[in-house]
């Protein structure tokens, strides 16, 4: 049986999928055709329902899950691994800074946010930290640096490798959204999950679940055995980058949520949803075992 799976070319699902992909775990029966996008774009398939399996973004998941559930291994949560938001100019980054959770006075409140997409975990962070910053426009993540140095956007919005070269292009962090997270909930932050299409008999389900979990758990035993197909897609080439971001998002949860994984990936829906930022859904989250 195949499968359509789509992930992002970024260095954390690469990793994680080179394994089943590439059949260095034992996947039986199913195969997979894969898709790479961005996280938006990602986003868009699954309302769409387009792929079997995918990556998105646990903001976007809340509008798909009439279609999808979650499986338990794939998953990037964690702590100290939340969204950036930036400026080129280190005294409106600190003026910004003491604003997460107050009120914005006026003439901060129209400058022009770049997000990764209006469906991504980023941008519901940066709702609950800064929900008067509303002007804000949408491009691909890995230009969001760029728009902020040529000043076609003021600040900017930014997650994945971009978090580790930012400093060494001259830009300033305004504020982690992530920690802003841990410290209002004490939870780690949920920022992409894999989803499989409901409508899949249970046991294929089941299998996948289990073999993602495989392959995570191949490439924590073999770090370096991706390193060709990792480099082939990542935006930077920096081997050492590339790792930093892999320690960053590749975790515990990637294997398996847990309980812990579970309570954050709830939590975070539960103020989405007083927040009015998601809608209502009487589905289950997590895949059922």
């Amino acid at each position: 049986m195949e499968l359509t799976l789509g992930f992002s070319p970024c260095p954390n699902d690469t990793f994680i999928f080179d394994a089943l992909i590439h059949n260095k775990i034992a996947c039986d029966d199913l195969s997979f055709h894969v898709e790479y996008h961005d996280v938006e774009t990602l986003n868009e398939k699954a309302f769409r329902g387009e792929l079997d399996i995918t990556k998105l973004s646990y903001h976007a998941f809340a509008y798909a899950t009439e279609d999808y559930e979650l499986l338990d291994a794939g998953s990037a949560l964690g702590f100290g691994v939340g969204p950036l938001l930036i400026s080129k100019d280190p005294a409106l980054a600190e003026e910004l800074r003491a604003y997460a959770g107050k009120p914005l006075p006026e003439h901060l409140r129209g400058l022009k946010v770049g997000i990764p997409g209006k469906f991504t975990t980023a941008n519901f962070l940066l709702g609950l930290a800064y929900p008067e910053l509303t002007n804000k426009q949408e491009m691909v993540f890995s230009d969001i640096e760029k728009s902020v140095l040529d000043g076609s956007i003021d600040i900017g919005l930014i997650i994945h490798e971009n978090r580790f070269t930012y400093m060494d292009r001259g830009l300033y962090k305004i504020q982690d959204l992530g920690d802003y997270w841990e410290k209002t909930t004490g939870s780690p932050i949920p920022l992409g999950g894999i989803v499989i299409k409901r409508s899949l008999p249970e046991e294929v389900k089941l299998q996948v679940n289990r073999l993602i979990r495989e392959s995570v758990s191949f490439a924590f035993a073999n770090p370096k055995s991706g390193i060709d197909y990792i480099r082939s897609h990542a935006q930077e080439m920096d081997e050492a980058v590339m790792y930093k971001h892999i320690e960053l998002y590749v975790n515990k949860y990637s294997e398996d949520l847990g309980e812990e994984g579970k309570k954050a990936v709830i939590e975070l829906f539960e103020q989405a949803r007083a927040n009015n930022l998601i809608p209502s859904s009487t589905k289950s989250i997590f895949l059922v075992k």
